[in-house]
């Protein structure tokens, strides 16, 4: 399991009417408040601000095919312009389960990252793949 410990910068929150909104530094628009979009913010200033991973070479909520479906991945981390990080985040209250792991395993057959991390922000796993072989990893790669 990976320990993440977030920033003390915290995003940017803000209430409309009577809806709360989140600062997205990457999409740089408000996003709505929710558990997991919480977890997706504060997970990407962990990665810029803790890791230093350029946020020039980060996406947010993309879509993607796979088989006949479209999808959307929660935040991908591009190195030599190929996917090198795939992360999923969820809710806090939601476990991670092989059923989130199976998610993200599909996600990246069409990907092809070689690293993928799948956190609720309190919980965080991270896999290096090789050539289709998963082997658990406890610290986020170095950039």
């Amino acid at each position: 399991m990976i320990k993440i410990i977030y920033p003390d910068k915290k995003p940017a929150i803000k209430t409309t009417g009577e809806k709360e909104f989140i600062f997205c530094m990457i999409r740089k628009k408000w996003m709505q408040l929710t558990p997991e979009e919480w977890v997706r913010q504060n997970t990407l200033l962990y990665l810029t601000q803790s890791l230093q991973y350029p946020a020039s070479l980060i996406a947010v909520e993309k879509k993607i095919v796979v088989g006949d479906l479209h999808k959307r991945f929660d935040i991908v981390v591009y190195k030599n312009e190929k996917p090198f990080m795939l992360l999923e985040c969820k809710e806090m209250n939601v476990p991670i389960t092989q059923k989130t792991l199976d998610q993200v395993i599909r996600y990246n057959q069409h990907l092809q990252a070689s690293f993928f991390i799948i956190t609720n922000g309190s919980t965080c796993y991270g896999f290096k793949n090789e050539s289709g072989v998963l082997a658990a990893i406890e610290v986020f790669p170095v950039f």
